[in-house]
């Protein structure tokens, strides 16, 4: 492991966030490719692996974002805790704002129950819109830590970018899963299902880049841009993932499975971070 660290410190940071953004964008389109040999899935089986996403998501907002927002602001008190907070805040409010303005249909819902503006958009282009939004903060939280590391700012390493990348990825294969499934059993193709389903994560390429350049460009964002990544993924887990799990009967399997998420998130940034 520590032989990969030192790769990626050679890398340079937005490098490292495009090579760690497109790890995890695979990961996705692998999750995606089970559509080939499956055409459907144990719904047991599927809400704990959301459980589990949720999990992985709050784990890796506290310990390899927003902790090392508070760790890197100065002052005492109050004043240590405010950009972390407003940082956090804004994050969250991005993704109600793109969630109010974008068309998109989550998991498990039926079309009559996409959010944000009325359209005839196809259920395929509502249930990729709705996941892409997903990885937005994702994508942008790996990039804005490889960033702070390169800075050699306190609290962010690249070990840690490297445990939060592997943690999402490990997340995104069954997001991967969950976009191109569906689809599957509505009757659409293996091959398309794929594609929608790894089209879903891409943005997380994009988004990495930008986070790694924006630090490097403009310093005193990190705290905010790290907090806002956090407050984004919260966002998305309490207002999409956590009520995805809940339309079935097992909310049992799905909350073990987020407890499961979070440990394994939190082992993974603490032991190599």
């Amino acid at each position: 492991m520590e032989a990969l660290i030192e790769w990626f410190e050679g890398l340079g940071p937005v490098l490292s966030a495009l090579v760690a953004t497109l790890f995890t964008w695979a990961m996705t389109a692998v999750g995606a490719a089970l559509v080939f040999p499956f055409k459907s899935m144990n719904r047991r089986l599927f809400d704990g692996m959301l459980g589990f996403t949720g999990g992985v998501m709050v784990a890796a907002s506290f310990w390899s974002l927003l902790a090392p927002a508070i760790d890197m602001t100065g002052g005492e008190g109050f004043a240590k805790v405010g950009p972390p907070a407003i940082g956090f805040g804004l994050g969250a409010l991005f993704i109600y704002a793109l969630d109010k303005f974008t068309p998109h249909l989550h998991i498990n819902f039926n079309k009559d129950e996409a959010e944000g503006p009325e359209t005839n958009w196809h259920r395929t282009t509502l249930l990729v819109l709705a996941i892409t939004l997903h990885n937005i903060p994702e994508g942008l939280a790996v990039g804005v830590l490889f960033g702070g590391a390169a800075l050699g700012l306190p609290g962010a390493t690249t070990a840690g970018a490297v445990a939060l990348a592997i943690g999402i990825g490990i997340q995104n294969f069954p997001e991967g899963l969950s976009v191109s499934m569906p689809l599957r059993r509505d009757g659409v193709s293996r091959g398309k299902a794929w594609w929608y389903g790894q089209l879903s994560a891409i943005v997380e390429p994009v988004a990495g880049v930008i986070g790694a350049v924006a630090v490097m460009a403009m310093r005193p964002i990190l705290p905010y841009a790290l907090a806002f990544a956090a407050g984004a993924m919260i966002y998305v887990v309490v207002e999409e993932v956590i009520p995805e799990t809940q339309r079935d009967k097992y909310t049992d399997v799905a909350t073990l499975g987020f407890i499961g998420g979070f440990i394994v998130m939190m082992s993974l940034d603490v032991g190599l971070g």
